[in-house]
């Protein structure tokens, strides 16, 4: 595959790293503290134009590559993993699902206001017992005149409650699943208090209860019964998003791991002098560069329409099994000062780990890849 990035890639990739460095590396820890990313880099960042990123110019949005968020994305990592996963779950998710699938009159009504931040998206998928299986989905949505009655939860829903747009998938029949987009003010949502997670901290994490929600027949995003075909083309978004993050998050932890080996001092001299420590940052850099090569080709074959299911989940599994071997090593590096919040390795460690749990876990990645590569190489 023929791959590079362009200048616009690179202006775009700098500008964000200038943002993460300024805005969102110095407030990470406090970010974490509060539990809560604070509106006004909210509002930053949508006056860049990051949340209508992807979203086609004439709806209000940027109308760039996938690729070219994607190493946005990465940079944003670096400084927030939580901001990050604010922003990927808004764009990638749910503002990606309506412009796919999505009618022109939904289309018209919102993706104009997710382009520009004024409304915040949520993708509502997994259940309290309906993760990586769709088909085990108990929420549901009945028909009844001109509008669907939303009844169930959904749980580990980020953005959930500065979310307005739901995009929320339900049973609509024996062995039918439909996706929807849910105003967040109608009547009969509840939002649960936010989940006391061990990372991302300040990505807003909650349940979301439907107690008969009525949604208008026109919020249907796609055909009624698409729903699984939706899902598994917005997770395939998803897990290009994580395995950016990863990198990211990954790429932040051997900087600080770099930076720390040449200041501390060990025998009289700095630990980066050492051949262990050498050993570990070259095998950081390297898993590293390879991992961000398996995302960036996935991005560029969603960007082709090409299929990429396999590609995806190759480049989520890698870099997020990368994410936390370099966390790990960065904080052995750091020794004792690693495992304290004065050093922001620890958030690190702590962000990386849900990289291999969050749009489909390690084990569900290895279960597609095998299935594709049995499907290519079937033997009649």
């Amino acid at each position: 595959m023929d791959f590079h990035l362009s200048t616009e890639d690179l202006e775009f990739k700098q500008l964000a790293r200038e943002f993460a460095q300024k805005r969102l590396y110095p407030n990470g820890e406090k970010f974490d503290e509060h539990h809560q990313i604070p509106i006004e880099i909210i509002q930053e960042a949508a006056q860049i134009g990051y949340f209508g990123f992807t979203i086609p110019e004439k709806f209000g949005g940027l109308g760039l590559s996938n690729a070219t968020f994607m190493g946005v994305v990465e940079e944003l990592s670096g400084g927030s993993a939580s901001f990050a996963m604010m922003l990927t779950c808004h764009v990638a998710q749910a503002a990606e699902a309506i412009n796919r699938f999505g009618s022109d009159e939904l289309k018209k009504k919102y993706l104009p206001l997710l382009a520009g931040g004024e409304t915040i998206g949520a993708y509502c998928l997994a259940e309290p017992m309906a993760g990586t299986d769709i088909g085990g989905i108990e929420t549901s949505a009945v028909l009844q005149g001109e509008s669907f009655v939303l009844n169930g939860a959904k749980a580990f829903v980020t953005n959930g409650s500065i979310a307005q747009a739901l995009v929320v998938f339900a049973k609509t029949g024996a062995g039918n699943i439909s996706c929807f987009v849910v105003d967040k003010n109608a009547k009969g949502i509840s939002v649960g208090e936010p989940e006391n997670k061990c990372g991302v901290k300040a990505a807003d994490t909650r349940s979301i209860t439907f107690n008969n929600v009525s949604v208008p027949k026109s919020n249907l995003i796609g055909k009624l019964g698409q729903g699984p075909d939706i899902a598994s083309d917005i997770l395939e978004s998803g897990r290009i998003a994580v395995a950016f993050q990863a990198i990211g998050i990954a790429q932040a932890a051997l900087n600080d791991a770099t930076k720390y080996s040449q200041i501390r001092r060990q025998f009289d001299q700095p630990i980066a002098n050492f051949q262990a420590i050498q050993f570990k940052l070259s095998e950081m850099a390297t898993r590293i560069e390879a991992g961000r090569l398996l995302a960036y080709r996935a991005a560029q074959l969603r960007d082709e329409n090409k299929p990429c299911h396999r590609e995806s989940s190759m480049a989520k599994l890698f870099c997020a099994e990368t994410a936390n071997y370099v966390c790990n090593e960065a904080v052995q590096i750091h020794g004792g000062y690693g495992y304290i919040k004065e050093y922001a390795v620890e958030r690190y460690f702590r962000d990386a780990r849900v990289t291999e749990i969050n749009d489909g876990t390690a084990e569900a990645q290895r279960i597609i890849i095998a299935a594709d590569i049995l499907r290519e190489q079937k033997i009649a």
